[in-house]
């Protein structure tokens, strides 16, 4: 196994090397296009990336890679915590173009942080996407799910959390509903009780967060039957 990293400003990580479409292509080039590829993409074709992409990743950040197959890798995202694949991280394929290989040299356990590791300050952090437009797997200033906005903020602290909602959810330090404040996170779940979805407490009953359905991350009031599914609350880091 050997290790590599992101070259590209930022890699997309699909399930399967046919998951992409033709509509794609600008984020397949050997140097991705995010803006011609985000253009490309009407509401239609932005919630036809469920279950082709997983997530993404940023220029620099350390994968392994785990196998090989023509111009695809198989890469583990150790930067993004995923219980369903195990202690290496997040796993999904890449193109071969977006990855640079570094030989076996184990990789970093965190980025660099550049905000304080403080949960009002990553907050803090996560608010200046406000009208970002959400994108399913998204993990960059392009665009992000609402799980990719819970982890890039935290990450730019240089804390790594889980990268999905119900495992930020199983990982963070439980806050009982009612005493939760502002920089916690608020956790949404189905009926069979698996988390689907997650933003950042700023008031009483008001949150950050990347709406699901492809809407503008946006600081709003929970809507009526947004608070029939909140399961949860939880908090990642102190207060400084």
């Amino acid at each position: 196994m050997t290790t590599g990293h992101a070259r590209v400003e930022v890699a997309t990580v699909w399930a399967s090397p046919d998951a992409p479409r033709d509509i794609d292509e600008p984020a397949l080039c050997d140097a991705p296009d995010m803006r011609a590829w985000l253009r490309c993409l009407d509401k239609e074709s932005r919630r036809g990336l469920h279950g082709r992409t997983l997530t993404q990743l940023l220029q620099g950040e350390p994968v392994r890679v785990l196998e090989q197959v023509g111009d695809w890798l198989r890469v583990a995202a150790g930067w993004q915590p995923n219980p369903d694949d195990g202690e290496h991280g997040y796993v999904g394929w890449v193109r071969r173009a977006h990855i640079e290989r570094s030989g076996r040299a184990a990789p970093p356990d965190a980025p660099e942080g550049s905000v304080a590791a403080d949960r009002r300050a990553v907050m803090t952090q996560a608010r200046t996407f406000l009208g970002l437009q959400y994108l399913w797997g998204g993990l960059s200033p392009y665009g992000m799910d609402c799980s990719g906005l819970v982890h890039f903020a935290h990450r730019q602290a240089g804390v790594v959390v889980p990268r999905d909602a119900r495992a930020q959810a199983e990982a963070c330090e439980p806050v009982t509903l009612g005493s939760e404040e502002p920089g916690d996170l608020y956790f949404f779940a189905r009926e069979d009780g698996r988390v689907f979805h997650v933003g950042f407490v700023t008031g009483e009953r008001t949150m950050l967060h990347a709406p699901e359905a492809g809407g503008l991350i946006e600081d709003a009031p929970l809507a009526p039957e947004r608070a029939t599914t909140l399961a949860a609350a939880g908090r990642f880091l102190p207060l400084s």
